[in-house]
């Protein structure tokens, strides 16, 4: 009878990157990464709405609406796409850690605290699941994100030069 390898694994259950992937797309906030495109740029509209309750009033006060609509229009709208993109870069981060652990041939561990790291070989068969899951689950996830984050990008560089043209 084989073991399973995550039965011989010594790290801690939390800190296996199987395990930290589950956790992830368990998390409020985290999970939105696994979402279809669609319901992703909804949740992220919404932030971007929110983000209006605070640039709106900014914008309005260094841009008249009666008289500079356009200015107060883009001001408002391009600082209330900064905590989009906040939003979206630690969702990448945390996506992107997981993803090199599910990747990496090695495990690097804390056995119960950071003094005493461990490194640990995954067995093939450990590895080769791990990166499937990285390579069909966390990847499109990646892939989104930036695609997003490049296109919010984008229409904040649309925003400025439209800026400096009028």
């Amino acid at each position: 009878m084989t073991r399973s390898p995550r039965l011989v694994c010594p790290v801690p259950e939390e800190q296996q990157p199987l395990n930290e992937f589950a956790e992830l797309k368990e998390a409020w906030l985290l999970s939105w990464a696994a979402l279809p495109g669609r319901d992703l740029a909804i949740k992220l509209l919404w932030i971007w709405v929110w983000s209006w309750l605070l640039t709106g009033p900014v914008s309005a006060a260094s841009f008249p609406l009666k008289k500079d609509l356009l200015h107060f229009l883009l001001g408002a709208g391009g600082g209330a796409t900064l905590p989009v993109l906040l939003v979206l870069a630690r969702v990448y981060s945390a996506w992107g850690y997981v993803g090199r652990r599910l990747f990496s041939e090695k495990i690097i561990y804390e056995e119960s605290g950071w003094y005493d790291g461990q490194v640990w070989e995954k067995v093939p068969e450990m590895l080769a699941q791990d990166r499937l899951v990285a390579t069909y689950e966390v990847k499109p996830a990646l892939d989104r994100l930036v695609r997003l984050t490049i296109a919010l990008g984008g229409s904040l560089g649309l925003g400025a030069l439209l800026w400096v043209l009028l």
